[in-house]
């Protein structure tokens, strides 16, 4: 035997050794290599698990905007103002659901004025208050109709939509009017009520003029907007998230609120807008939009300094009623010139 090529088990060994030295040992790179795992699990559990806190909370603001709360009504138009009235039900226009609400005859009247309430909000919208601007109307001698949009019923609750199901029940409002024998019909909104009303002029002919408090339409920077005043989250894609989220809440998209049109409709009727440059809900460069488009020679708008949302006539109660009564009286004297 060649002694060159001769390897003793010591000199084995010794090579096993030096090798094994320059090398990772498999039981620890397997280790490490589970512990990467683990770690990336981790990493994408709690990515998920924020995404999906993050996806959940948008749920729950959706779901909150469809659910206002609503306290029960207090009192009646007899009680708060000797008006007396009648409890009136009627159908919304599409058929959809029964309303309820009260009808304050005046005395040989042909002339109407619809309250419209806003979101999260009776017909009594204690807060503006309601009673008040119905009473006075009653006293201009207009019939006045106050009921409940679906969202504030008494019984058979439901969601609210922004206006795409409140717009037929406001149009059923409109039609138990001209049943009771209106010529003249007015509607009188606020905050979503008066976003309603708008929506409701894109397609009734019955509407003769609107008065619209504090207007709120709801769109996306609307909507942002009123998000942002409760918490800090980004517009984007905190939107296109309840775009997604809403139709399964209330099976409305905002893509069937028709707020482009309205805002760039000139309606055929006059319209007065009162906003308040501190209202923190729909912030009042809408009303002036809305009003450049108007040429109504009847149309104006009150821009009111400092004044909040849907607080204006408590805030300036004799301009406010100033400005209405001079509108009202504007308008009969413009109907009553087309029928000539």
């Amino acid at each position: 035997m060649n002694p060159t090529t001769t390897t003793t088990r010591s000199d084995a060994s010794l090579s096993s050794g030096v090798t094994g030295g320059s090398q990772t040992p498999p039981l620890l790179r397997a280790r490490f290599i589970k512990f990467k795992h683990v770690l990336v699990a981790l990493v994408l559990s709690i990515i998920f698990f924020l995404i999906f806190c993050f996806v959940a909370l948008h749920g729950y603001i959706a779901w909150v905007l469809s659910n206002p709360t609503v306290a029960p009504l207090y009192s009646n138009p007899l009680m708060a103002k000797g008006m007396k009235y009648e409890d009136v039900s009627f159908p919304a226009i599409d058929g959809s659901r029964s309303m309820q609400g009260w009808y304050i005859p005046a005395t040989n009247s042909k002339k109407t004025i619809v309250f419209s309430h806003g979101y999260g909000a009776n017909r009594e919208e204690s807060w503006i208050p309601m009673y008040d601007l119905a009473h006075y109307a009653h006293r201009l001698n207009f019939n006045v109709i106050m009921f409940d949009y679906g969202f504030a019923a008494q019984n058979s609750k439901e969601v609210a939509t922004g206006g795409k199901k409140e717009t037929k029940q406001l149009l059923g409002a409109i039609q138990l009017a001209k049943h009771r024998g209106a010529k003249e019909i007015v509607v009188w909104g606020f905050s979503m009520g008066a976003g309603t009303a708008l929506q409701a002029g894109l397609v009734s002919k019955d509407i003769d003029a609107m008065i619209l408090d504090s207007t709120f339409l709801l769109e996306p920077d609307t909507l942002y907007h009123n998000i942002r005043q409760k918490m800090n989250l980004p517009q984007h894609p905190s939107i296109e998230i309840l775009e997604l989220l809403l139709p399964i809440q209330n099976g409305t998209s905002l893509r069937q609120i028709p707020y482009q049109e309205v805002k760039k409709k000139d309606y055929p009727f006059p319209i007065l807008f009162i906003h308040g440059t501190e209202d923190e809900k729909a912030p009042y460069p809408i009303a002036e939009k809305l009003a450049s488009n108007q040429t109504n020679k009847i149309s104006s708008v009150w821009i009111v300094d400092k004044a909040h949302h849907e607080l204006i006539f408590r805030e300036h109660p004799r301009e406010y009623l100033r400005r209405v009564s001079t509108f009202l009286g504007q308008t009969q004297a413009y109907l009553k010139e087309k029928q000539e």
